[in-house]
């Protein structure tokens, strides 16, 4: 079976001299459209980072917060411990329990009336 084209002789094409020139403008609507898509994806690099930022700082306040609140609470806690401590009562009763001491007789009490 012939081809349609059969009538049609190739030659072949010798274009060794033939130099392909640079689109200029070409070049620029490249550079155009490279310029905006890193524009914009920096613009949105720099919004995910920020956003990020924003995100842990905010754990870091919370955190902050919650430790804030325990030590708040043990520090009440332990105001109360030394005013319970430091009460004449118990005071005295350490000094009994734990020192030995005992309650001073009546000749060992010096009365400020009596010092010199």
């Amino acid at each position: 079976m012939r081809s349609a084209y059969a009538h049609a002789f190739r030659r072949p094409v010798v274009n060794t001299f033939l130099v392909r020139e640079r689109d200029r403008r070409r070049a620029r609507e490249l550079a155009l459209v490279l310029l905006v898509v890193l524009s914009l994806g920096g613009g949105v690099f720099a919004y995910i980072w920020i956003h990020l930022q924003v995100l842990s700082t905010g754990y870091r306040i919370d955190e902050l917060e919650r430790e804030l609140v325990d030590l708040s609470r043990k520090e009440r806690q332990l105001r109360l411990e030394a005013a319970y401590l430091a009460s004449p009562s118990q005071v005295e009763r350490r000094a009994v329990q734990e020192l030995g001491m005992q309650p001073p007789a009546l000749e060992q009490v010096v009365f400020w009336e009596e010092l010199p």
